[in-house]
């Protein structure tokens, strides 16, 4: 919720187990009592309706979905068929994996556009003053070189960020929350 996403939980267990986890993940909406091919018609449903869908799954009767969905995401711990048809592959113990992947794609998204933005301004003005003649081939190189290493600088940013991301102590207490749910059931 805090992420700006809409979260549901598609299950094939009871309406009444579902209610407890829902409740303890703090997750509004769930549809209970689902085969495998009624997942995938949720989520065709969904992207039909705009909407970008990422499904996280560990069971075999999750795979089709897994596949179905924009996204997915499987922990080590899934089945193999499910591990395969998921996009990518958690090896925390946690769900707390799920937000951490949203956020560092969304900042690895931003670093991408800022690094497109500095290459379109060093090539509107660097080119131009180089044809003109107004610096040196040599000069024009370091330039370059110089552009390259900002855009790498810049995109290095992302590295502490999944580190920095999961420390956060208001996230271990949902994380508590949900190892408890998930080794209970």
């Amino acid at each position: 919720h805090n992420a700006g996403v809409c979260v549901e939980m598609l299950s094939g267990d009871t309406a009444k187990a579902c209610a407890e986890v829902a409740d303890g993940l703090g997750v509004d909406d769930f549809v209970p009592c689902l085969l495998p091919s009624g997942k995938v018609e949720h989520i065709e449903t969904l992207g039909k309706d705009g909407h970008k869908v990422l499904m996280v799954g560990d069971g075999l009767n999750d795979t089709p979905a897994l596949s179905a969905a924009h996204v997915s995401i499987a922990p080590a711990t899934a089945a193999d068929i499910g591990r395969n048809a998921a996009d990518f592959v958690f090896l925390r113990e946690s769900l707390l994996a799920v937000p951490l992947a949203l956020n560092v794609s969304r900042k690895a998204g931003s670093l991408i556009r800022q690094n497109i933005a500095i290459a379109i301004v060093y090539n509107a003005v660097a080119v131009p003053i180089a044809i003109l003649g107004y610096v040196t081939p040599l000069i024009a190189a370091v330039a370059m070189s110089a552009s390259s290493l900002l855009v790498i600088g810049n995109a290095m940013r992302l590295q502490g960020f999944a580190t920095g991301a999961s420390s956060d102590t208001a996230r271990q207490d949902g994380s508590a929350r949900a190892n408890a749910l998930a080794e209970s059931s």
